[in-house]
């Protein structure tokens, strides 16, 4: 593997900003270097970037053993309202309308109320979808409804063993944690979707989980397995050889019960592995699983934007797209016709309705072995003050990101802001700090 030195790390820039159509470009010239294009890349033709993460604070009120977060997050001040306006402008100006922008951080829900709105409605508002990534525990369906009514699209909730919440021993009996979280979001008009983190403790468990989010898969539109990475405060380290991309994908396969098509390309091979599948009566059949037809309709239908509020105004989008393309009723009516025939035992038991439900694997980097070409090919960006990088490698140098001063637009006038004390011109306000993470393990002994 061709690592990138710290050297290389510490002196990695911001992509310059550009126009849409300029980073579109740039998306693709990545792939090609990186010898990730080929037919049904979506970077480069659909998007320029899968997402950026606009974290709006550092705080959060787990301590997860796998936390992305640094050892200064806790004590680092959440940014003015001006300036996340202003880098949810820079989001916008970089790649255009339609941009997923997930409001994360820490946990977004210890932002204020009225902020976290505001927030949501700016990004609405500029034409791109806003998601909530939150640990759910202050996500109240009142707040939900709130910010669904602010323009937001989905819900990501993060739900594993890994954030020590007291009274569940594992993964079996979080799901009751999931369940109250799903029917906190049911009928709000916003996508459901779940955050794993998978490690040695939880590795054995995903057929579980995976069967959980089929039988959930009326509600549950997307469920993210995220491999444990050393980086950040988290204490649990490196992961153990047996879990890699293959493995996990592996995993999920048992638990749905069907072959499952994960190579369907999402920017970089060694970052994304997805998979979708159609769920009738209780089982999965795999919706990719004939993956030259998959491949052409990517292409073919770069310009159709998916309505995550509404799926039945997507499906309605493709269905009249679909009427237009001759081709496509060539090729896909015999591959239609073999899907029917093969779920119609489990349509008749689901009285003819039919659920979709995706799985998607991040292979997140170690903070310490990043690999450069995935750098370059990163589809999952962080927002900073100059512009996006990739999520990897701003966990592996968070700090220098996140305690840069800023000079910020406040009632008309420049003022000068400092991460850890906030406004320079603000009368002092004392302020606790909670260690988390590294720093409760021992000292290492004396050799």
């Amino acid at each position: 593997m061709d690592y990138m030195s710290r050297d290389e790390i510490a002196e990695w820039r911001p992509d310059r900003p550009d126009t849409p159509e300029g980073m579109l470009a740039r998306a693709r010239h990545r792939m090609e270097s990186t010898g990730q294009w080929r037919k049904g890349q979506p970077m480069g033709r659909r998007f320029a970037a899968g997402c950026v993460a606009l974290e709006i604070t550092q705080r959060c009120n787990l301590d997860c053993t796998l936390c992305y977060l640094s050892e200064t997050s806790e004590a680092v001040r959440d940014l003015p309202l001006a300036e996340l306006f202003r880098r949810i402008d820079l989001i916008h100006r970089v790649y255009g309308r339609n941009c997923d922008v997930q409001v994360t951080g820490g946990d977004p829900t210890l932002r204020r109320r009225d902020e976290l709105v505001a927030i949501v409605r700016r990004i609405a508002a500029l034409g791109m979808r806003p998601t909530l990534m939150t640990n759910g525990i202050k996500a109240t369906r009142s707040l939900l409804a709130e910010l669904a009514a602010a323009g937001l699209v989905d819900v990501a909730f993060h739900v594993d063993d890994t954030q020590q919440r007291k009274g569940y021993a594992d993964e079996a009996a979080l799901n009751a944690v999931r369940r109250a979280y799903i029917e906190r979001a049911r009928g709000l008009g916003v996508a459901i979707m779940f955050n794993t983190t998978i490690h040695r403790g939880n590795f054995e468990q995903v057929p579980a989980l995976a069967r959980f989010f089929v039988a959930h898969a009326d509600a549950v539109r997307l469920a993210s397995f995220q491999l444990q990475a050393d980086t950040g405060r988290g204490v649990a380290g490196a992961r153990p050889a047996l879990i890699t991309p293959d493995a996990v994908a592996r995993q999920i396969e048992i638990g749905a019960g069907t072959r499952l098509n994960f190579e369907t390309p999402v920017g970089h091979a060694r970052c994304n592995r997805y998979a979708a599948a159609l769920v009738a009566g209780g089982r999965a059949h795999d919706l990719l699983d004939d993956p030259a037809l998959v491949a052409d309709v990517l292409d073919a239908s770069t310009d159709l934007v998916d309505d995550r509020r509404r799926p039945g105004r997507a499906l309605r989008t493709y269905a009249r797209w679909a009427a237009t393309q001759p081709w496509l009723w060539r090729c896909g009516s015999g591959w239609a016709a073999r899907k029917l025939w093969a779920m119609r035992h489990d349509l008749v038991r689901g009285h003819g309705r039919m659920n979709k439900v995706s799985f998607l694997i991040h292979n997140f980097m170690d903070a310490c072995a990043l690999e450069r070409d995935r750098i370059e090919a990163c589809i999952f960006m962080a927002m900073t003050a100059q512009g996006p990088v990739s999520m990897c490698l701003h966990n592996a140098r968070r700090d220098s990101f996140i305690l840069e001063p800023l000079e910020v637009e406040a009632g008309g006038a420049r003022r000068h802001w400092e991460p850890l004390t906030g406004f320079a011109d603000a009368p002092a306000r004392p302020r606790k700090v909670i260690a988390k993470g590294r720093s409760r393990l021992p000292p290492p002994p004396r050799a």
